[in-house]
C-alpha cells in the first residue's frame, strides 16, 4: 500500500486546513501520480454517460410528444439507476487514491453490489433537495448543494444509508461550505482553461475538480477521525 498524501513538510492529512488551495494541491498531487489510471475512469465516465446525452438530446428535439417524453424518462432511469452508481464508485475511487490505497478498476462498479440501493436513494434525495432550494430563490439550492457535498463518499466510504449521509454532510461541511462553494467556482475557469487547451484538456481538468472535492472531504473527515479518536482514548483512560 502506498503512503497517505502528506504536504512536502510531510505533515499527516489531519492537520492540514480544509482550504480551496490545499484541495486543489492535494488533487494535483494526486492527479500527477494517478493520471493513467484517473485518465481510464473519466474514459469510462465518459462512455457511459454518452447513452445519457444522446437521449436527452433526442428528447430535446423530439419536444413533448410521446416520443419525446418516452425518451426523456428512459435517460432519467438510465442515469439514476447506471450513470449515478457509476458516478459515486469513481468519487470513491478518487478518495481511495489520495489515500494512497491501490488502484483497482472494478471498484468504480462498486456501488452496483455494495449499498445500491442508497445510491440511488441518496442521488433521488439530494436532487430533490438541492432543486427544492434553487426553487424558492436559488441561493438556498446552492447552499444545500455544498452542503451535500460529502453525500456520495459517505454513502460509499462509510457505508451510510441515504437519510444518515445528508444528516452527516449536513454537519460535516459546517465550517467549510463556504470554501466548498469558492472550490465550485474555482471549477469553472479551471473547466474553461482546459477547453481552451485544444478542448481535450477539458479532460485532466475535470478530474483535477473531482479530485478536490475528494480532497477536502478525505481532510475534513481525517480530522473528524482524529478527533474521535483521541476523544475515546481520553474516555477510555478516564474509565
Amino acid at each position: 500500500m502506498e503512503t497517505p498524501y502528506q504536504d512536502q513538510e510531510n505533515q499527516p492529512t489531519y492537520l492540514m486546513e480544509a482550504t480551496v488551495g490545499n484541495s486543489y494541491n492535494i488533487s494535483w498531487e494526486n492527479l500527477k501520480k494517478n493520471f493513467v489510471e484517473l485518465l481510464l475512469m473519466t474514459v469510462i465516465a465518459i462512455a457511459i454517460g454518452l447513452p445519457v446525452a444522446i437521449m436527452r438530446g433526442g428528447a430535446e428535439a423530439l419536444g413533448l410528444g410521446a416520443g419525446g417524453v418516452l425518451l426523456g424518462l428512459f435517460a432519467f432511469a438510465f442515469g439514476l439507476f447506471v450513470s449515478a452508481p457509476v458516478s459515486y464508485g469513481i468519487a470513491n475511487v478518487y478518495l481511495q487514491l489520495i489515500r494512497g490505497e491501490k488502484f483497482d478498476v472494478s471498484n468504480i462498479f462498486k456501488a452496483f453490489h455494495t449499498n445500491y440501493i442508497n445510491v440511488i436513494l441518496a442521488n433521488l434525495l439530494t436532487g430533490a433537495i438541492v432543486i427544492a432550494g434553487l426553487f424558492v430563490l436559488i441561493i438556498p439550492g446552492i447552499i444545500f448543494a455544498c452542503k451535500l457535498a460529502f453525500v456520495p463518499y459517505l454513502v460509499m466510504d462509510k457505508n451510510m444509508d441515504a437519510v444518515e449521509a445528508v444528516k452527516t454532510s449536513w454537519d460535516m461541511t459546517k465550517g467549510h461550505t463556504a470554501t466548498i462553494f469558492l472550490m465550485g467556482l474555482l471549477a469553472f475557469p479551471i473547466a474553461i482553461a482546459g477547453l481552451l487547451l485544444l478542448i481535450v484538456g477539458v479532460i485532466p481538468a475535470a478530474m483535477w475538480i473531482e479530485g478536490a472535492f475528494a480532497s477536502i472531504y478525505h481532510v475534513v473527515d481525517s480530522k473528524l477521525t482524529k478527533d474521535s479518536e483521541e476523544e475515546n482514548g481520553l474516555v477510555t483512560a478516564e474509565a
